[in-house]
């Protein structure tokens, strides 16, 4: 158990017995384990022989205590000889590759983990005014968690704050109080919401001892002012108590609660009551084995003594977030005085004292029935609300407030805020969040003092500037989807209103252009206009091209409204041959399935492209586009060998692929054809054959036959490459 004063008794004058530590905390551990343990203690030793802590004793001695708090939460050999290593990589001359080195890549992450925690010390040295609201620290609880990929992490963490809040006093009073309220407002909940009382009554106690030192001093004197009087109450309670529980039956054992000056308080404040009336302050301990022995024990206890109305909780079949399981019942005891029993089985008051920290070693020992263990870390992942230890009806709403911690980035603004945004947001997405007009003026970003692309995807811990100009002019490319700038509805809307608000002649002409570009793309010669707007439900063409200029109506709707345009007229019956042992499930022909076909190389067509059939000797139905030269040709001929076709369901035509040829022109630079290629293989299109040759005034013409499953893809695939530096076109080959 976690004391409250230094766990460590093996000190003496500033000095450490690491070889009688170890084999104390390492005596049920394998052999290599003890040696792993001192090996790392021996080189923390070294590493931090020229460094010293407030009170002038060596530093060894904070990082040995940080692993002897978790050793007592009985954490795994890991755990322990990260913690003593935790800080080594301050030191120059130690690099993580180093630590990889010497003890393996779960501990360098451990490590490395914790480094990282540590930023939001920094953080808080820098500016008073991170966290200045319950927003801001229940933002920055969430970054602490999002960045620790590993549980572990965050309990290294909390037992390296703990061992410093107890040497706090040491520190001048600003540093005191600035670090008082980091604890109390980060880490006590942290160690809460794990489920580690021990750690977090001592954290509390320490935080109030130095942001209320007045209240501090007299809670403490009113404690140990009725304190033998309180003793020795408590002691017939547990007498008379012991009695009637073995009379009836229920092996249990007993013993007084500690009272910690921070839930005392508290509950005072929270409840606007006097010291007098906590009833807690007397309070007992029962532990038995079962569940139904607690509630048998609960049953003897009120037979033993009245219990006081409304001053009931079952824990037990309502568990508080933080999983802690108990029953609470207050009771009339002698001389009329009030006093609180908590029953609960012995394997959850091991789980309210350690917490997640109680399973680790129990997990990898016997992962099949640790649940439990899994369930607590999917819950960690999902904690958004942080509230107080009482149960309360909060706690049930927060449930639903709740989601998946891996749906969102945390960010830092240059001032310290921490912002929330969705996974996937871009330098933009923080620009809109932050103020309209500093997205409507964005131009460019950095990310850690590094200028990066307005697509770049944050990530947590990233600290986010935005580059400005003095002019709002938001680009309607932010709002194309796969170009990747904008991820949030928020902002997509915010830049849609200011295009709205621009003379709709300019949308028109702009909507004109982008039609134009994604016509040429997909090589559509003979289009009409009003039956399109039709199509989209515009009355005129007008509206039509200010919706696409606005970004109302994007290129993809454009693509799939003429493809339904474009589709052949029913033709008359053409003549129907006989069904060879092979087919092409994507394709039916009119009157007969089941016939041997392949698609023409002189077009490609693919599906949702009108397409008709042509008769040959020995290679089945050759599949070729209608508006095919050749199929043109037959048809003015009359050719009695072409035969009507069609593509079947879109379910089928998804499992198939076809093959196609684009043409690109564009200015030539170093990288266009790994854009290419990147946003190819992003589009999951399989590219066949490439072909591309450069000009003498760096124009470069590009030929690619690839392997598309529907237009869809292709559609994306284009605007995309349309969409690259230096791209002047591209479009579909006929």
């Amino acid at each position: 158990m976690v004391s409250t004063t230094n766990p460590i008794s093996i000190f003496s004058t500033n000095t450490l017995d690491i070889e009688a530590w170890v084999k104390r905390i390492a005596k049920d551990r394998p052999k290599a384990e003890q040696q792993t343990i001192s090996k790392a203690c021996i080189w923390a030793e070294e590493v931090h022989q020229s460094q010293t802590r407030a009170p002038g004793e060596p530093y060894l001695i904070h990082v040995i205590t940080v692993a002897d708090i978790l050793a007592q939460l009985g954490m795994d050999t890991d755990v322990l000889v990260a913690a003593i290593l935790h800080d080594v990589v301050e030191n120059k001359q130690v690099t993580l590759d180093d630590i990889q080195k010497r003890f393996g890549s779960v501990i360098m992450r451990l490590v490395d983990g914790v480094a990282k925690m540590k930023f939001i010390e920094e953080l808080n040295d820098h500016s008073n005014k991170v966290i200045n609201t319950k927003n801001q620290t229940e933002s920055l609880r969430k970054m602490l968690l999002a960045m620790a990929e590993d549980v572990r992490v965050v309990l290294i963490k909390l037992a390296d704050r703990l061992d410093n809040m107890r040497l706090l006093r040491y520190q001048d009073k600003n540093k005191q109080q600035r670090v008082a309220r980091e604890t109390l407002d980060l880490f006590a909940p942290l160690a809460n919401r794990l489920g580690i009382g021990q750690i977090k009554w001592e954290l509390e106690d320490l935080s109030l001892r130095y942001l209320e030192p007045e209240t501090y001093q007299k809670m403490a004197k009113l404690l140990d002012e009725r304190r033998i009087d309180r003793e020795n109450y408590i002691q017939e309670i547990m007498t008379c108590l012991s009695s009637a529980l073995q009379h009836a039956g229920i092996k249990a054992e007993i013993f007084g609660r500690p009272k910690h000056i921070y839930s005392i308080w508290h509950k005072m404040l929270k409840k606007g009551i006097d010291f007098e009336k906590i009833f807690d302050v007397r309070a007992v301990r029962v532990l038995v084995n079962t569940v139904n022995e607690c509630y048998m024990a609960l049953g003897v206890i009120h037979n033993k003594w009245q219990p006081l109305q409304n001053e009931f909780d079952d824990y037990i079949a309502n568990p508080k977030n933080n999983n802690y399981q108990s029953l609470h019942t207050t009771l009339i005891g002698p001389e009329q005085k009030i006093f609180e029993v908590q029953i609960r089985t012995h394997a959850m008051h091991h789980h309210a004292e350690l917490g997640v920290a109680s399973h680790w070693r129990y997990k990898e020992e016997n992962a099949k029935l640790d649940t439990g263990f899994e369930q607590k870390i999917a819950w960690l992942r999902q904690i958004l609300q942080w509230k107080d230890e009482e149960g309360d009806a909060g706690d049930f709403l927060d449930r639903f407030k709740s989601e998946i911690f891996e749906d969102h980035v945390y960010v830092l603004s240059p001032q310290g805020q921490v912002i929330d945004l969705p996974q996937g947001a871009t330098p933009l997405d923080f620009a809109y969040y932050i103020h309209t007009q500093l997205g409507h003026c964005c131009r460019g970003a950095k990310i850690n003092n590094r200028i990066v692309p307005l697509t770049y995807v944050l990530k947590s811990g990233d600290l986010v500037e935005i580059l400005t100009s003095k002019v709002e002019k938001p680009s309607r490319d932010w709002l194309i989807p796969r170009a990747g700038y904008l991820k949030t509805l928020r902002a997509r809307s915010k830049v849609k209103l200011w295009l709205k608000k621009q003379d709709n002649q300019q949308h028109v002409s702009e909507g004109r252009n982008l039609l134009e570009r994604v016509l040429r793309r997909f090589n559509i010669k003979n289009y009409n206009l009003e039956q399109l707007a039709h199509n989209l439900r515009f009355k005129l063409v007008d509206d039509l091209l200010a919706s696409v200029g606005r970004g109302d109506t994007t290129m993809l709707q454009i693509a799939r409204a003429f493809k339904e345009q474009v589709l052949p007229k029913k033709q008359q019956s053409l003549p129907v041959v006989a069904k060879p042992s092979d087919t092409r499930d994507d394709i039916h022909i009119k009157g007969v399935g089941g016939l041997l076909a392949q698609t023409a190389g002189c077009c490609n067509p693919v599906p949702h492209n009108p397409i008709i059939g042509y008769i040959t000797k020995g290679r089945g139905v050759v599949i070729h586009r209608c508006d095919c030269p050749n199929a043109l040709h037959w048809q003015d001929e009359g050719n009695e060998r072409l035969i009507e076709a069609e593509w079947s369901q879109p379910s089928i035509q998804q499992t198939l692929i076809y093959p196609l040829s684009i043409h690109v022109i564009a200015i030539d630079r170093p990288g266009l054809l790994r854009d290419i290629c990147t946003i190819m293989t992003q589009e999951k299109i399989n590219i066949l054959a490439t072909n591309t040759k450069t000009s003498a005034d760096s124009n470069v013409k590009m030929m690619f036959t690839l392997e598309v499953n529907n237009l869809d893809q292709l559609s994306r695939a284009l605007a995309k490459i349309d969409n690259l530096a230096n791209v002047m076109k591209v479009w579909r080959k006929s």
